[in-house]
C-alpha cells in the first residue's frame, strides 16, 4: 500500500527511540531557588546601600542647614548687640527690609531691651524657624522664634523675624 506524500508516515511501534533524549529534571528546583536567592541577596545589597546613602546624605544636609541657621541669627543677634543695627539691617531678609526702612528699623530696634546673651535650638526645615533662649540686661529669659528667608541669589539664610 502506499501513501500519499502530503500525508505523514504513521508512527513507529514500541521501543522505538525517539529523536533526543527528554531534559533531565533531577536538581532544577534546586538551581531555580538557588538562583533566586542570590538574587534577592544582590537586591537586599544593593536597596540596603541605596538606603544607607540616603540616610546619610539627609543626615549631613540637616546639620549643614542648622550650621547655616545658626550663623545668620547669630550674626543678626551679634550685630544688634554691638549696636551695629545698618549691619543688622543688612542682615534682614529683602522681604523685611522692604517693610522698614533702615531709619525705621534703627529706631525700633534701638527703643527695645538689648539681649545680652542667646542660645540658638533647633532649626525647623517646615517652619524655617530656629527657637533663640534669649537672656535680656536685666536677667529676664525669654523665648524668641527667629524666622528665616533665603537670599535669592546667595541661597544664604536671613533673619526675618525675631519675635515671641
Amino acid at each position: 500500500m502506499s501513501t500519499a506524500p502530503h500525508i505523514p508516515p504513521p508512527p513507529q511501534g514500541p521501543g522505538v527511540h525517539p529523536p533526543f533524549p527528554a531534559p533531565p529534571v533531577e536538581g532544577r528546583g534546586k538551581r531555580l531557588w538557588l538562583s533566586l536567592s542570590i538574587g534577592a541577596g544582590v537586591l537586599v545589597l544593593v536597596c540596603g546601600g541605596g538606603i544607607a546613602a540616603a540616610i546619610g546624605v539627609f543626615a549631613s544636609s540637616e546639620g549643614a542647614l542648622q550650621e547655616r541657621a545658626e550663623a545668620a541669627v547669630s550674626g543678626y543677634l551679634d550685630a544688634l548687640h554691638d549696636k551695629r543695627y545698618d549691619r543688622a539691617y543688612e542682615l534682614l531678609c529683602e522681604q523685611a527690609q522692604q517693610d522698614e526702612t533702615a531709619g525705621e528699623f534703627r529706631e525700633r530696634v534701638s527703643a527695645e531691651k538689648p539681649i545680652e546673651t542667646y542660645e540658638i535650638g533647633e532649626f525647623a526645615l517646615i517652619t524655617l524657624s530656629v527657637p533663640v533662649e534669649a537672656t535680656y540686661a536685666d536677667g529676664d529669659v525669654t523665648e524668641l522664634e527667629a524666622y528665616l528667608g533665603q537670599d535669592p541669589d546667595t541661597g544664604a539664610f536671613e533673619v526675618c523675624n525675631l519675635g515671641e
